[in-house]
């Protein structure tokens, strides 16, 4: 296969992040790289990628943007219930149920790779680094739902902006996406109050808390982090739950 450098690069970021999860062997690298190439697929911002009740018999593997799983209720009101970043998985094991119970949208353009669940099982059961590495990506997102619920059920609201600036920094830090402290933030203010369980009322006056404090500055669609350890103590944030590094 004729592979760009772009292309590279971009299966790079998934390799770089799984391998943080468990050390890959080069036989996984190899063949997950080619799966990742047959399967690239391209979207626009703002489309469903799958939405609740859908059928699943693939697995998304995001190269390049941003989504956001998400829920809503029956009036319209949309709860994001977490975000995928370029490196991530969107649904690794979610064939082994029936339906989607939630739904996956893309926040900005998009490249992603398509593995057919046949292919992916494979992949898998071929390579035990490569099965565990996965699986231990979906242990990750379960403790990621765990902080976000606490997000919304016992922090304030500076607590919970503050804390989903320090994971969104944390998370793109492995994948080679954080510039010295600052870090892309592509989204809307809707988005993150649908993310904190907020208003965009409250979500904007909260924003500009931290930065009249000095902790953060949010301009031109970037985040940078004046204070990454004040950030972190007010948010009452340990990025422990993310796994992003392996014990030596």
């Amino acid at each position: 296969m004729s592979l760009s450098t772009s292309d590279r690069s971009l299966v790079e970021l998934v390799i770089r992040r799984l391998n943080v999860m468990r050390p890959l062997s080069s036989e996984a690298r190899a063949s997950l790289e080619y799966a990742l190439l047959e399967g690239l697929v391209r979207a626009g911002a703002s489309e469903d990628l799958i939405s609740e009740g859908d059928p699943v018999d693939s697995v998304r593997v995001v190269l390049s943007g941003w989504l956001c799983r998400y829920k809503t209720l029956e009036d319209g009101r949309r709860q994001i219930v977490n975000f995928i970043f370029p490196g991530e998985s969107c649904d690794a094991h979610a064939f082994l149920l029936p339906v989607m119970d939630h739904s996956i949208a893309t926040m900005t353009p998009v490249v992603y790779a398509e593995i057919k669940r046949a292919r992916f099982e494979s992949l898998t059961m071929s390579d035990r680094s490569l099965a565990e590495a996965f699986w231990c990506e979906t242990l990750v997102n379960n403790a990621i739902q765990r902080e976000w619920a606490i997000n919304l059920g016992r922090r304030t609201a500076l607590e919970r902006v503050a804390h989903l600036f320090c994971e969104i920094f944390e998370r793109l830090r492995p994948v080679g996406m954080v510039d010295g402290n600052s870090c892309v933030m592509p989204v809307t203010q809707m988005d993150l109050a649908d993310a904190t369980g907020l208003s965009v009322v409250h979500l904007n006056r909260t924003v500009q808390e931290l930065r009249a404090t000095g902790l953060i500055v949010l301009r031109d669609r970037t985040l940078t982090i004046n204070d990454l350890d004040a950030l972190k103590d007010a948010a009452l944030f340990s990025p422990n739950y993310l796994q992003l590094y392996r014990p030596d």
